[in-house]
């Protein structure tokens, strides 16, 4: 496995002071078509509890996905959901959302999420918003006889040693529900990995543009810049999509969020939560929220 960069996450707060871990990359995007990864990780309600009250987007898609916890989403679509751990939420807020996303109090697990925010190319920017969500549905997972296991979260995945055992996420390219299809941004595949201790797993992922893996537990052993190093939790690792992602576990086990797709290789303007791709389309953004077009949450 060939390492082309890493990140570490940085603490930070959003919302109405959630605490979180994050790793953006706005200008050079160096694991386009991926924007940013918040890592939402806590046993003290104080850090999440005010959660994310009504705000909007404009140009991006957003993956969120719960490991313990949970929270209660709104949208202007008329969207309420409830998503709990193990469940995934993909909004593609096109030309514009609002939302909010309250946690759901749960004093005895705590919160442990992720929010994925995904460019959108410029011809789907402002398109009609969609959204999925897996709250109904169960995810398969797939085993090893290394002792990995993989979530899938988004697209179709298998081990390189076990191709002839494919899962599928019930969000992905071949379809969700078996009914509709949802496309992600940058053809955007995303897996749950768990290593036990000193585990190991292979993954072909030369169909993809760009891979990374973050790493929210435990440690990954990895060859970098010549020197075996240990990469552990809270750091994201971009590979070389061309060669055999190797995973490996340390002494105590690892997980981690492998995250392909292609690039979109467009310029980028960014400011809060609106991705366009010029300044006078930032400013529209602006401007057409603060006059009420993108609607309100009753």
């Amino acid at each position: 496995m060939k390492l082309l960069a890493k990140f570490s996450a940085r603490a930070a707060m959003d919302g109405d002071g959630v605490k979180i871990r994050r790793i953006a990359d706005f200008g050079n995007t160096r694991f386009d078509p991926y924007l940013m990864i918040d890592e939402l990780k806590s046993d003290d309600e104080s850090d999440y509890m005010a959660g994310f009250p009504p705000h909007p987007h404009r140009g991006i898609e957003t993956f969120t996905y719960i490991r313990k916890g949970g929270f209660e989403h709104k949208d202007q679509l008329g969207n309420v959901k409830q998503i709990k751990a193990g469940d995934v939420q993909w909004m593609s807020t096109g030309r514009g959302v609002v939302h909010s996303e309250m946690p759901i109090a749960d004093s005895d697990h705590g919160l442990h999420g992720f929010q994925i925010w995904l460019n959108m190319p410029a011809k789907d920017k402002m398109r009609a918003p969609q959204y999925r969500d897996s709250s109904e549905q169960q995810a398969k997972v797939l085993t090893n006889k290394n002792g990995a296991s993989l979530t899938p979260l988004a697209g179709d995945w298998r081990f390189a040693d076990q191709p002839e055992s494919t899962v599928s996420a019930i969000i992905s390219q071949s379809g969700y529900d078996g009914k509709l299809a949802a496309q992600l941004a940058g053809n955007a595949a995303i897996a749950d990995v768990n290593l036990a201790a000193n585990a190991s797993a292979k993954l072909n992922l030369s169909q993809y543009g760009a891979v990374s893996i973050y790493v929210y537990s435990g440690a990954v052993i990895a060859t970098y810049q010549g020197v075996q190093t240990r990469f552990t939790d809270g750091q994201l690792l971009v590979v070389d999509s061309a060669e055999l992602v190797e995973l490996v576990a340390a002494d105590d086990g690892a997980g981690m969020l492998v995250l392909a797709g292609d690039p979109i290789n467009e310029n980028i303007v960014h400011m809060g939560p609106f991705v366009m791709n010029t300044q006078q389309q930032i400013q529209q953004a602006i401007a057409d929220y603060e006059s009420g077009k993108f609607g309100t949450i009753d």
